[in-house]
């Protein structure tokens, strides 16, 4: 197969997506495509003015090209918006730098980064009530096309609703020249809707988030084949790298599509959240995004092999039974989050989304009577969707990205702790809040750390 052939089968599969989307009406994936970035401009918003917002190594890499293809397609531009922070993540401070540049003038952002230049300029375009597009270089997150921006404030890492951009161009010869850290990143990120995926099943099944089917569709048709070649992507083989933008690029348009980001997280995201509140730093920097999901991904795939393993319906029984001795009641959750969280920034957070999701002992039996008498149908379903961990964990590491939780600084007690912090950090049913129901959280978690066990 050609190079033409699979972006031609990428761009065909991509635009049918657009059709069900409200924000994104162009994407370009190809080769040389830079000298595309002032006709696609105009393309999408004609007559206007363009300001380019970069940081110094992607203005470098990209945003000198984009910038001469605006001017060579008669584009009125700004003086570039070049960060300088070293170490820069999306936080509200940056939004902050940018927010007034924009709205000085009527002029359009052209982002040119990746994920965390491309939340600023979607949070800071939606603030001053204006669209703009993105020229991604590395194919490290699924943020692209996603309708929302995550960006720390308060302490907090938060999702800000915001739409995504109008029209996002790819340069693969970029993408190919990115660090190889970041496309790997951008690997692991996606490897992670196959548990995000058995997250919404049980979600589904318990009423809490019916799945959308075509949003589930646009992730989960494809994802095994884009996830396909992880030596591909350590070697930086251009068809592995434009599937592997494709499947990102897919998963925001899905995220677009449903309105929530089920369609791509699910416990294993609630790691990485996690980490990025405790303000984990490893080496002297905070591992990515990317590298997070793809510990938490090894993290919940395990938990949910354990789980498969050891249920049938004589256990759900079992726990029917003990709900009066085993039922946490909210005095105790209380004094847990007082005790977890009680000293940080995250407490009345973590209070009130454990709140929303504290049921009543009525309302448990419901759903483990749901999940027993579904068990037939609904583990085998589990099994097709899910991979065995060690399987996850060794294609996660052929990809290059961390495949254990030392590679990015979190020993194996942290870990431990780390599920249980996780599953209190947000209101969206999980493995986690699932292994709470059943009642036997010690019994799930805990042998995974014994000797025997996944992480042992």
């Amino acid at each position: 197969m050609s190079s033409q052939d699979f972006y031609r089968e990428t761009a065909e599969r991509v635009e049918k997506a657009l059709q069900l989307c409200d924000d994104t009406q162009a994407v370009v994936v190809g080769e040389q495509t830079l000298a595309q970035v002032g006709s696609f401009f105009t393309q999408l918003f004609p007559q206007s003015k363009a300001v380019i917002v970069a940081d110094e190594t992607t203005y470098a890499l990209a945003g000198e090209q984009a910038l001469a293809s605006l001017r060579a397609s008669g584009v009125e531009v700004e003086e570039p918006y070049i960060y300088s922070e070293p170490k820069m993540h999306a936080e509200m401070r940056l939004v902050d730098m940018l927010k007034p540049r924009l709205a000085q003038t009527d002029a359009i952002a052209v982002a040119v980064g990746s994920g965390t230049i491309n939340d600023l300029c979607k949070y800071s375009s939606s603030l001053v009530e204006r669209s703009y597009m993105v020229v991604g270089t590395a194919a490290s997150m699924d943020g692209y096309a996603s309708f929302g921006a995550s960006i720390e404030y308060n302490e907090c890492k938060q999702t800000f609703s915001c739409p995504a951009p109008k029209g996002i161009l790819i340069d693969m010869d970029v993408v190919c020249k990115a660090p190889l850290k970041m496309n790997a990143a951008g690997f692991a990120d996606l490897i992670a809707k196959i548990p995000a995926g058995a997250d919404w099943i049980i979600a589904d099944l318990l009423g809490t988030e019916p799945i959308d089917q075509v949003a589930w569709g646009l992730v989960q048709d494809s994802l095994r084949d884009w996830v396909a070649d992880p030596k591909g992507i350590a070697a930086g083989d251009r068809k592995a790298l434009t599937f592997l933008i494709e499947g990102l690029i897919m998963s925001g348009l899905a995220m677009q599509k449903a309105k929530t980001s089920r369609t791509a997280s699910g416990a294993e995201h609630q790691f990485s959240h996690l980490w990025d509140n405790q303000h984990h730093t490893y080496q002297g920097e905070a591992p990515s995004h990317g590298f997070k999901v793809g510990v938490g991904t090894i993290a919940t795939s395990a938990l949910y092999e354990r789980i498969l393993a050891y249920w049938t319906e004589k256990t759900f029984d079992d726990a029917i039974a003990a709900i009066p001795q085993n039922f946490r009641t909210w005095d105790t959750i209380e004094r847990e989050l007082e005790e977890n969280f009680g000293t940080s920034g995250l407490y009345d957070t973590v209070k009130r989304e454990c709140l929303k999701k504290f049921v009543e002992p009525s309302e448990l039996e419901r759903r483990l009577k749901l999940f027993r008498d579904s068990w037939h149908d609904l583990k085998p379903r589990l099994q097709k969707q899910l991979m065995p961990a060690k399987e996850i964990q060794q294609v996660i590491h052929d990809s290059t990205a961390p495949s254990t939780p030392e590679e990015i600084g979190i020993d194996r007690q942290r870990l431990h702790k780390s599920y249980q912090l996780a599953q209190q950090l947000r209101y969206r049913y999980n493995v986690l809040d699932w292994t709470r129901d059943l009642g036997q959280w010690a019994q799930m978690v805990d042998p995974l750390f014994q000797p025997g066990g996944f992480w042992a």
